[in-house]
């Protein structure tokens, strides 16, 4: 028989037992919908963070407390508690050349209460600069000033979710409303920005660095600056420049032993890529794990098909059919199973990873569906690799019978 010949007989032979070569290719069908799946999610969460750290603008740079290498961050971004970072670090750090806003961050939790509402919040001590640093905007009232910069200031300004929360629409200028029993007067409502950089600004409270940290928090520590550089070329001049003036300040001779570490958005986009890339094979090297699984499957069922076929093999090999041609007919039938399996697999995966796009975006997340080609014609060729790795041995050995012993088999 020619190759067509052979696929007719072996999608007839497939066909007299829909159901099991439906559940044969199920494992198939699962493998090659999870791998899509968890790569579309991957490539959906990468851009995600990627648009988050861009919305603040690539002319930006980072001073964390705690040393680190050059590919990794420092301890402070996994939770440890570094105090090697000061607000006046930041003050010097705003006299560097091409600076134009710089923040330092001295951020807590606690509760907020105006009337008999009590909400928990986020709050974050910071310098008026901030609006300029993260493009921010008020929409009532006003923000910090610098005169309230170096002073113990109890101000605050809320973000728009928060404001809503406690006050259900009324306008809260000049409201009196009380952070961990600490008396705070409303002096401004954020504009709606919604979630950036793995934080939410309209659920935050923004109040003086100094006020934070004296007042609310007990410490004298900062634990980020961040600062506007004026253009983007010129960030690795300033990273280097806010290197050399921290090492002078806190007294440092061994460069292996800095106490900080300073990172433009540009190197956190290459470090969360590098992260996020190697976790995305990690869990498309498990969901793969499913495709041997289904491989397995396929091979248990060709073998019990070639037992159940061995009078037609030694028939088949009594009017001259060859070792060869009884190999292909059950390797194609194994590789069409996994093709089909692979193909069905593949517009499961490819609806499945549109509904979480979906149900991401419809929590008010910008979320991308991220298919890729590459995704695609990988996971399809697998399945049908692995429909000709684990089909060659029932085939072989269907190829290997002897015509007499199998025409007597019953």
């Amino acid at each position: 028989m020619n190759i067509f010949q052979t696929i007719k007989l072996s999608l007839v032979n497939l066909a007299v037992n829909k159901t099991r070569s439906f559940l044969t290719m199920l494992g198939i069908i699962i493998g090659v919908g999870s791998v899509i799946t968890i790569m579309a999610v991957g490539a959906g969460a990468q851009s995600f963070v990627f648009n988050q750290i861009e919305s603040f603008g690539t002319n930006l740079a980072g001073v964390m407390p705690g040393g680190g290498d050059e590919k990794g961050p420092p301890a402070s971004v996994f939770g440890v508690i570094v105090t090697t970072l000061t607000y006046d670090d930041a003050k010097e750090l705003k006299k560097i050349p091409h600076i134009t806003a710089m923040t330092p961050y001295a951020n807590g939790n606690g509760n907020a209460t105006y009337e008999n509402k009590n909400i928990n919040v986020s709050f974050a001590g910071v310098s008026s600069d901030l609006i300029l640093v993260e493009d921010s905007k008020v929409e009532k009232g006003r923000f910090i000033m610098p005169d309230e910069d170096d002073s113990v200031s109890k101000v605050a300004v809320l973000g728009s979710g928060i404001a809503e929360k406690l006050f259900a629409g009324s306008d809260p200028i000049g409201k009196k409303i009380k952070i961990n029993q600490e008396s705070f007067a409303v002096i401004g409502v954020m504009k709606k920005k919604g979630s950036s950089f793995m934080s939410n600004q309209d659920e935050q409270v923004f109040i003086p660095v100094k006020t934070a940290q004296k007042i609310l928090l007990g410490i004298n520590h900062v634990s980020l600056i961040r600062g506007k550089v004026d253009a983007k070329e010129n960030v690795p001049l300033v990273m280097s420049e806010i290197d050399k003036v921290l090492q002078k300040r806190h007294n440092i001779k061994d460069e292996k032993k800095k106490d900080f570490t300073v990172r433009s958005m540009e190197q956190a986009l290459d470090i969360i890529g590098s992260v996020t890339d190697a976790l995305n094979l990690f869990l498309g090297a498990i969901a793969a794990i499913s495709l041997i699984v289904g491989g397995i499957g396929i091979m248990n069922i060709m073998l019990v098909s070639v037992t159940e076929r061995t009078r037609e093999i030694g028939l088949r090999k009594a009017i001259g059919a060859k070792n060869e041609s009884i190999l292909s007919q059950f390797l194609i039938e194994s590789v069409i199973m996994t093709f089909v399996g692979g193909f069905i697999g593949m517009i499961f995966g490819i609806i499945l990873s549109l509904i979480i796009a979906t149900a991401v975006n419809f929590l008010g997340y910008h979320w991308e569906l991220v298919i890729t080609p590459f995704s695609v014609i990988l996971s399809i060729s697998v399945a049908v690799l692995i429909g000709v790795i684990f089909g060659y041995y029932p085939a072989y050995k269907a190829a290997k019978m002897n015509a007499i012993e199998a025409l007597r088999y019953e």
